[in-house]
């Protein structure tokens, strides 16, 4: 008699089978149309194949392509479908594969090949990738012993594989998936067969080194990707082609913004318009932390080396800090601006009336970066944190984090930014003692609860100091970036000796809130550049205004339009040159400037301008006083 089992489903219900029967049985069985769209299935939290077969009672949850698990194991099939297809076109003995994991939006394979790959090898792959795909082999897990899969890799000259092999654990289950003539080395799961894979693309080749380490050789790397639908591809295709066009670096140098010099690398120098919107981000938070009672100070960029070592910085930071000696004393360029903040609250007494104390600073900080990841304004060596730290009594947490929310929330609208929330938790390397971490952990979540705000737990991910909150905005091609952070202090005020003194006469600890909203604000600026595709709001152009007088007799009335316009505090710039009207007016454009005024005889003798608003067009005459206050209520309004 065959022994039957339960099996629990994520609704709550069981669904009774014999012993044996697979993943995609039991799919199946709850409708066909589950089985139809069934990739994986989830055994007790473990990721398996729906050949999978279920001995014991168990939980058991369907994975399908239309959640984040089943396009992930749809990509690492595409991944083992292209390795395949290198193998047929160069020849096993000629290609070596490394690893090939499951990127955010994609996937990469590692390969050895003496050749360099072109844009017209992808495309052969991509071909017989097509015909693996036609030929629908099934893709089939076997578990081996590490003799046999030593055997196996060795006898195909494939050496990357035999080193992975050997460095797994002893008890380590090393599996092998084969489909038609190729086998790999992999945990799994797949899906079912070769030809359940529908829509891909190989993107680009980028060298690697093996293993990420820079002793061993550099690898060809092929990126690319796969979605379930060729639609859904398609528009992957076009948001990739579109983020092209939106590159910060490209659009910051032909807009003037900023530049990069191999005399600095890493670092930032703000040209004359980009230093305006610089300015103007800065000016739009400081007003709104002035109105909530912030205090604006300004620390050294560099400190004594043993400030470090106090505040726990030394030892978790160190690998990533510039220093130097002065006097024969070691110093250290700031990482991070919070060590300067706990001396200044230091500086002086502290009553419990005057808490909380909200101090803020636009503080310019250094991170050491590899060469390799620096990227434009998103990855930089140094850049400029708009931090704040508050020192508060315990009873304030709540308030004084739904207030900080508040004001990210305000910020935030402003630019059109939509956010999810995530509460990272107690990292490996932290500090200080459980039971404060736990303190922290739990005021944060509660802070949330109860604002009645959707978030979830990033397990492991907090500061070495504290939990934090991370608010992660979208922009306009739907890219996350983890801007905005708060986080919950109780281990500095602890190495910093922190105290207030209370309504009781005696010392208290108080609680330090680390808080950003733009968090760097270079790189906020290149998502922003990228977000509006270089044509800023009126508010943050660097120039709103472009004057275009039609001859040379229009130069005089033209300067009075500008005189005007500063009067009005309108950015306004003239355009004198002898080029044709047309070309100036289109160079404005490309210059996406937000406004443009044509000034002509006729416009001269009226009084007026002929108006164009970027993104609309021709907005007719209008009188030049009815214009600069237009704009001055626009840029007033912040809205675009």
């Amino acid at each position: 008699m065959e022994k039957g089992i339960q099996v629990k489903l994520p609704d709550g219900s069981e669904r009774s089978c014999v012993a044996g029967a697979s993943v995609a049985d039991v799919a199946n069985a709850v409708s066909l149309s589950l089985g139809k769209q069934a990739v994986a299935g989830r055994v007790n939290g473990r990721e398996v194949d729906l050949s999978y077969g279920l001995e014991a009672d168990c939980k058991l949850e369907i994975v399908t392509l239309d959640n984040e698990a089943g396009v992930a194991i749809l990509r690492h099939s595409t991944a083992h479908l292209m390795a395949q297809a290198v193998k047929r076109l160069f020849g096993g003995e000629a290609v070596q594969l490394g690893v090939g994991p499951v990127i955010e939006d994609g996937f990469y394979y590692d390969i050895a090949l003496e050749r360099p790959l072109t844009p017209a090898d992808l495309l052969a792959i991509e071909k017989e990738m097509e015909r693996i795909v036609q030929q629908n082999y099934p893709i089939v897990r076997r578990v081996v012993s590490r003799e046999e899969a030593l055997a196996l890799f060795g006898g195909l000259g494939e050496s990357l594989k035999v080193e992975l092999i050997r460095d797994l654990p002893e008890e380590a289950e090393i599996s092998i998936y084969d489909q038609g003539e190729f086998s790999d080395l992999c945990r799994g799961p797949h899906l079912l067969s070769t030809g359940r894979i529908k829509a891909f693309k190989l993107l680009s080749v980028a060298g690697a080194y093996w293993r990420g380490n820079a002793d061993n050789a550099v690898l060809q790397r092929i990126y690319g990707t796969a979605f379930p639908k060729k639609a859904q591809l398609e528009e992957h295709l076009f948001m990739l082609e579109e983020a092209k066009k939106r590159d910060h670096r490209k659009l910051g140098k032909g807009l003037g913004l900023f530049m990069f010099s191999e005399e600095a690398p890493g670092m930032p120098f703000y040209l004359p318009k980009g230093m305006i919107v610089r300015t103007e981000l800065e000016q739009f938070s400081r007003e709104l932390q002035r109105e909530r009672d912030y205090e604006e100070v300004r620390t050294p960029f560099m400190m004594n080396q043993r400030l470090w070592e106090q505040s726990g910085h030394w030892d978790h930071y160190k690998d990533d800090m510039y220093f130097s000696k002065v006097d024969e004393t070691d110093f250290a360029l700031k990482p991070m601006n919070c060590p300067g903040h706990m001396l200044i609250y230091k500086n002086s007494l502290h009553s419990y009336r005057e808490l909380p104390i909200r101090l803020s600073e636009y503080g310019q900080v250094h991170r050491h970066e590899y060469s390799g990841a620096l990227n434009g304004m998103m990855r930089v060596r140094t850049f400029c944190q708009d931090d704040a730290h508050l020192f508060v009594r315990p009873d304030q947490i709540e308030e004084e984090i739904g207030r900080v929310i508040s004001l990210i929330d305000e910020i935030y609208d402003v630019f059109g930014f939509a956010y999810r929330i995530e509460l990272s938790t107690k990292p490996e390397d932290s500090m200080g003692r459980p039971e404060l971490w736990e303190q922290a952990e739990a005021s944060l979540a509660q802070v949330l609860d109860n604002r009645g705000v959707a978030y979830r737990v990033n397990e492991g991910d907090g500061a070495f100091y504290g939990p934090k909150i991370d608010f992660h905005i979208q922009d306009a091609l739907k890219r996350s970036w983890q801007c905005a952070t708060i986080q919950l202090d109780f281990q500095m005020p602890e190495k910093f000796d922190l105290s207030y003194i209370g309504e009781d006469g005696q010392k208290h600890r108080p609680v330090v809130i680390h808080r950003a909203v733009y968090g760097s604000i270079d790189r906020f600026i290149g998502i922003l550049t990228e977000h509006f595709a270089g044509a800023f709001p009126l508010w943050l152009a660097p120039v709103q205004l472009k004057i275009v007088p039609v001859s040379a007799a229009d130069h005089e009335y033209a300067h009075e339009v500008k005189r005007l316009a500063e009067q009005s505090g309108v950015r306004a710039e003239i355009d004198i040159r002898g080029e044709k009207l047309g070309y100036k007016i289109r160079e404005a454009q490309m210059e996406k400037v937000p406004y443009i005024a044509v000034l002509g005889e006729a416009e001269r003798g009226l009084g007026t301008a002929a108006v164009r608003q970027r993104g609309i067009g021709d907005l007719g005459a209008m009188s030049a006083e009815a214009f600069m206050e237009r704009l001055r209520a626009e840029i007033a309004s912040k809205k675009d």
